[in-house]
């Protein structure tokens, strides 16, 4: 594969990658976006402007899946997903179709989120999720409003942005999506065991990331 040519797809450890969008609210101060130049483990994930339509990424996906083995599909680039939901819904409709099908072997359809997919889309989009998604990994990042300010830099329209995504965790559990994991950086200035109570609370699953500060 030309490393040079923009990923719509990739692969990452036991995972299949969907990279819809360099698009996002926020300009996290954590983001390896900016660090890594937009590559990631030799993927260049800067689609210059062009996001790929549900065909492109069908098509992309097909070619790929047949390849090697793989536990799950992905739905996270350099990108906010929900900002094309369209296509993630059409895309992971799709695949739980193929997987119907049996057309690969079992695997789990997962969307990793900032969880501001709500105000994004003006609408409640977890329903829509809840019927074609198995996990949803959601980035919170911050035990309270103020930090999450800081800490993720929301553009100004979703700048009081921190209750709905705690609310969208909530919904997710709710709605029965199977897994629900809400995810804290660390060595950010955020309180981690004060983010996981708050995921526990919601039902959810915790997670600590590494903060990743190295040269890529």
């Amino acid at each position: 594969m030309d490393k040079t040519i923009p990923a719509i797809i990739y692969r990452f450890g036991e995972g299949v990658y969907i990279n819809l969008t360099n698009r996002c609210p926020n300009l996290c101060v954590f983001c390896i976006k900016t660090k890594w130049n937009m590559n990631f483990h030799g993927n260049n994930l800067n689609l210059v402007g062009h996001e790929p339509n549900s065909g492109e990424v069908v098509l992309a996906l097909e070619k790929e899946l047949s390849k090697a083995p793989f536990k799950e599909v992905v739905f996270c680039g350099y990108g906010e997903p929900t900002m094309r939901l369209d296509v993630l819904l059409f895309v992971a409709q799709t695949l739980k179709g193929w997987r119907a099908q049996a057309k690969y072997p079992p695997f789990a359809i997962r969307l990793n989120t900032n969880g501001l997919g709500n105000l994004i889309n003006h609408k409640d989009i977890v329903p829509d999720l809840a019927a074609v998604v198995d996990a949803v990994n959601i980035s919170l990042n911050a035990q309270d409003a103020s930090t999450w300010k800081k800490l993720v830099r929301p553009a100004q329209e979703f700048e009081n942005g921190y209750e709905d995504v705690v609310e969208f965790i909530r919904q997710c559990v709710r709605q029965g999506i199977k897994r629900v994991v809400v995810s804290c950086v660390d060595k950010t200035g955020a309180d981690p065991q004060a983010v996981e109570k708050i995921a526990h609370a919601c039902g959810a699953q915790f997670y600590l990331r590494s903060f990743l500060d190295e040269e890529h």
